[in-house]
């Protein structure tokens, strides 16, 4: 399944529920951190991490393709930029409010997007797609992962 088929409800309620519900479920996490369920898997705050550095990506294509920007945008390697972070080194709940301030912020570019603009698309990763599709990406993304920690972390 996709990240876009992921989302069944309106995106803007869902992308304001998530500023709250998933800095919260974080904040329940943190006896278990540093865990990673197997070798060479990310732990709970490189997951965070993660989410985090593609929400920005996520949103940076959106402002770009929004905004009419015609060039190509790369793709990114999620194992490299976690490997590069150092992650391991914050505690979980600064990622809980990072999170919520980044989407809290994000959140006013998503409700500014007039119909022309969600309509509007760019390229990324060699692969074309829609302002409005990333709104539902940047949701399901988040899903996914939340997802991935309830049945393989806790």
């Amino acid at each position: 399944m996709t990240y876009i088929e992921k989302v069944n409800s309106d995106i803007i309620e869902l992308l304001e529920r998530q500023a709250d519900e998933f800095p919260d479920f974080l904040n329940t996490l943190t006896a278990k951190a540093d865990y990673a369920y197997a070798a060479g898997k990310w732990t709970l705050k490189e997951m965070a991490g993660h989410i985090i550095d593609t929400e920005r990506i996520l949103v940076y294509r959106l402002t770009c393709f929004s905004r009419l920007e015609q060039t190509a945008l790369p793709g990114f390697e999620e194992d490299d930029y976690v490997a590069h972070a150092h992650f391991s080194d914050r505690d979980l709940s600064s990622f809980a409010e990072e999170f919520s301030l980044l989407r809290k912020a994000n959140l006013y570019l998503f409700k500014s997007l007039n119909e022309q603009e969600l309509k509007r698309s760019g390229t990324a990763s060699e692969r074309q797609i829609s302002v409005r599709a990333l709104l539902y990406v940047i949701a399901g993304h988040l899903m996914h992962h939340t997802q991935i920690i309830n049945e393989r972390y806790l």
